[in-house]
């Protein structure tokens, strides 16, 4: 299963992250979305989870966007967050993928057997911060992260 990882679009989807999202069965933005129209073009693409990041929460259109999600992908307990100052102390022993946003810079660490992830920031250029997303190949038995440069 591939999955689409996107973050901290802020108003912005650019050209170069819809077409590597592309394929994607099911994508994911980690908050900091800026605009409705940008869930409605992802959601064109494939099926989303999506939380609010801190951008978002005086935004009419996000009332009804939570700002924490669990979900299972590929049979992979996943917890969905956009600052990871507000993932929990104690996380359950079943979450094996943490998803984050918020601080414009990509990760990909593993944490004995949780991976933790974050796309980056793919709208505007922050900084001296590169511009990307994720795709993260989801299989049975492992799971194989990958970030994409948007622009150079």
């Amino acid at each position: 299963m591939k999955i689409g990882v996107i973050s901290d679009t802020h108003g912005l989807l650019r050209a170069e992250a819809i077409a590597a999202l592309q394929g994607c069965e099911r994508i994911v933005h980690a908050g900091d979305i800026g605009s409705a129209q940008i869930l409605e073009q992802l959601a064109a693409i494939a099926p989303l989870y999506v939380v609010r990041g801190n951008n978002d929460l005086d935004a009419p259109w996000a009332k009804q966007i939570p700002d924490l999600l669990y979900f299972d992908l590929n049979g992979w307990r996943t917890l969905l967050v956009h600052d990871i100052a507000d993932v929990p102390v104690a996380l359950d022993a079943d979450v094996r993928l943490v998803i984050t946003g918020h601080s414009h810079k990509p990760l990909i660490e593993w944490r004995g057997e949780r991976l933790f992830l974050n796309p980056g920031s793919a709208g505007r250029r922050r900084f001296r911060l590169p511009v990307t997303l994720a795709l993260v190949e989801v299989l049975t038995a492992s799971m194989e992260p990958r970030l994409v440069s948007l622009v150079e």
